[in-house]
């Protein structure tokens, strides 16, 4: 049977019923998908080592030959385990297998292998349990790939599949970038990216190929970001008139920054000015503190002053609840009627909201993702403003705006992304930075330190404690992981070499069972709490209420804090392993505190990062400004990184779907795919 990209998955030979259900709950459903369900990591099978030098707890490869049959026994528990004994010359090795009664006919006496697996050393002896293994060659592969899995289906059940499929050789994946582009960037054929990314030779031939993917990704996300532009211009508009808004200039207990002047212009002028001839479209990007939700203040007036309704939609009902109390009391004096909107929100309430929207009593409405439900019916919706925008998908905030007939869009994000790559990722928004905070912001007070100093930071938060405070304690992953020996995708690279193998995975803090070792060993007289992205959203909301009201003393977390979450009293966080994470993102965690009167303090922990990395967290000590340390992430880690580590936010603007992006290594590729794209749209 002939296949194509569109040949449903169910015709590859070992597919069944079964099988494509696992598939489909990975997102494969025909052969095209199958191909771009590229490696998560990759085993270095090339890390070659010999017996006499292995190290007890690595993970690696020896080219063994097995010398006697294989012994068997079993275990008290009914398991039966298989042990052969090999060797390479410089020391003997003991090959364990459980319940796989193959492995007495499978592996020849007298012949070599390449094992891979986790050595455990016993004096001069090494075993090696349950290792893959494979008839040695010279012409073995030294990466070998693993991929994303699901119950019922391993990754080697993965890889076979794709295997089949690149043998036949009768497969074309047809070319989807115009040829002038892939000549004048030296990309690979599409067919060839995609046969080296899942049989890679080397480290240099696996970087060349995500090279390649990652441009086509960044090329076919700007022709969508492109045509969204060219959309906007026929899209029907709620007309604005200049109106008078010194009443709610008056009403501010402060002198706005230039930034937000500028910001509030802009927004006005997109708004009210005579010669527009499309809805606003605009993102207001502003560090954590700068003022953002002023100039959505400003919007929301501008546009009930022109006898229009505003809806505020969140992403949080806490940060909901934050905006209403923060607005309300405001507006009320301007003679401006606000509402609030959530899922907690009685059902009395909910009818009495849904009336005043729908007869154009209630003017400003604040809320969650219960704005869009069916019953929400606004008299004449004029303005859609989203906080922390990318949590909320393209479609969601369609949903909102189809409320009202031309509304305009207002996003706001706390993520400062530097000016001139916003300008290219959101390409179809109008683009305001505030770049400046407010006079009078007390700075947090950043220092790196290493794990020589964990007792001195464990009795420094317990003496914010004291004084009544609140502590955050951030770590990169959920739940602990063995250190598998695997290369995680995203650095196997042109640039990366078979010398960095081994410094790239360490064992990193997990909030699970950190947050258990804190409140049974270090703080047992504390209230520890723990947080993570994995709960369900009405734990969430509970835990972040505890913590908001001082219930808890620490709160243990992965970066599911990362926005919108105020919390005044909380003076101290410690980010562990901070040397894991992106410069900006660890600016947007210590966000999270000094958000109240009190001095505030953030610290980063790291042990032995590398002088690379140290040099970044010394940057964190030193400065506050939310776009130069963007700019500094830019430069040094180039837009891949950037993007992948601000994935979420980019991709619920326009869907990009970030496989490979992490190969984009130098920004001028990305604007470069944005130009060849507008060029051939």
């Amino acid at each position: 049977m002939t296949l194509d990209l569109h040949t449903n998955i169910k015709n590859l030979a070992g597919v069944g019923s079964t099988r494509a259900a696992l598939l489909g709950k990975l997102g494969i459903k025909d052969i095209g998908s199958l191909l771009y369900h590229f490696p998560r990591a990759y085993e270095y099978r090339g890390n070659v080592k010999t017996v006499a030098s292995a190290q007890n707890g690595e993970t690696a490869s020896f080219v063994l030959t097995v010398t006697a049959p294989p012994s068997s026994a079993k275990t008290k528990s009914g398991k039966m385990i298989y042990k052969l004994p090999a060797t390479d010359g410089t020391g003997n090795c003991g090959v364990t297998f459980f319940n796989q009664s193959y492995i007495k006919t499978a592996l020849k006496v007298g012949a070599v292998y390449r094992f891979y697996g986790k050595v455990s050393r016993f004096g001069r002896q090494i075993e090696l349990s349950s290792p893959v293994y494979e008839p040695y060659s010279d012409k073995l592969l030294p990466l070998y790939p693993v991929y994303p899995a699901t119950e019922g289906l391993p990754s080697t059940q993965i890889h076979k599949l794709i295997s089949s499929l690149i043998d036949r050789g009768d497969i074309t994946v047809p070319e989807n970038l115009p040829a002038d582009v892939c000549e004048k960037e030296g990309l690979m054929p599409r067919n060839e990216a995609i046969r080296v990314i899942h049989h890679p030779a080397s480290f240099e031939s696996v970087g060349a190929a995500k090279r390649r993917l990652a441009f086509e990704e960044i090329y076919e996300f700007a022709l969508r970001v492109t045509e969204r532009k060219k959309h906007k211009q026929s899209l029907p508009f709620a007309d604005m008139k200049a109106c008078d808004c010194s009443p709610f200039v008056k009403m501010l207990r402060f002198d706005p920054t230039g930034a937000q002047k500028r910001t509030m212009n802009e927004i006005y002028s997109d708004l009210t000015r005579k010669d527009k001839t499309a809805p606003m479209r605009r993102m207001v990007s502003g560090d954590v503190g700068s003022g953002k939700t002023v100039c959505a203040q400003f919007a929301a007036y501008v546009t009930v002053q022109n006898g229009y309704q505003a809806a505020f939609m969140v992403p949080t009902e806490i940060l909901a609840k934050q905006h209403y109390e923060d607005t309300a009391p405001f507006f009320a004096q301007l003679g401006v009627k606000v509402r609030l909107l959530t899922g907690e929100t009685t059902a009395a309430n909910r009818r009495v909201i849904y009336e005043e929207l729908e007869n154009g009593d209630c003017d400003l409405v604040i809320g969650t993702h219960a704005l869009i439900t069916e019953k929400v019916k606004f008299k004449a919706l004029g303005l859609v403003i989203c906080d922390e925008q990318h949590r909320f998908g393209v479609a969601q905030r369609e949903a909102l705006l189809e409320k009202g007939e031309g509304a305009h869009l207002l996003v706001m994000s706390a993520t400062p992304i530097p000016r001139t790559l916003a300008l290219v990722l959101f390409g179809d928004l109008d683009v305001s930075v505030i770049d400046e905070l407010p006079p009078g912001r007390i700075p947090v007070r950043t220092v790196y330190r290493d794990e020589s100093s964990r007792d001195k930071i464990y009795d420094f938060i317990r003496d914010q404690v004291k004084k009544g405070r609140q502590a955050y304690i951030v770590c990169p992953s959920v739940e602990e992981t063995e250190d598998d020996g695997l290369l995680p995708a995203e650095v196997v690279n042109e640039k990366f070499s078979a010398e960095s193998y081994g410094r790239q995975v360490k064992k990193r803090k997990a909030a699970v069972s950190y947050a258990e070792t804190l409140a049974k060993d270090v703080f047992p007289d504390l209230r520890v709490g723990y947080i993570h992205g994995k709960l369900k959203s009405s734990e969430k909301t509970a835990i972040m209420a505890a913590f908001e009201q001082n219930e808890l003393d620490i709160l243990v977390s992965t970066t599911v804090i990362e926005v919108g979450i105020n919390v005044p009293n909380a003076s101290v966080m410690l980010v562990e392993d901070a040397d894991c994470f992106g410069l900006s993102q660890l600016h947007q965690l210590r966000g999270r505190v000094g958000r109240g009167k009190y001095s505030s303090y953030c610290i980063l922990m790291a042990d032995d990062p590398g002088d690379n990395a140290v040099s970044r967290l010394r940057l964190m000590e030193q400065e506050n400004n939310g776009y130069k340390i963007a700019e500094f992430d830019l430069k040094q880690r180039g837009p891949g990184d950037f993007i992948k580590e601000n994935e979420e936010k980019v991709r619920q603007h326009g869907m990009l779907k970030l496989r490979v992006a992490g190969a984009l290594d130098d920004v001028q590729m990305l604007y470069r795919a944005f130009a060849a794209a507008e060029e051939h749209s």
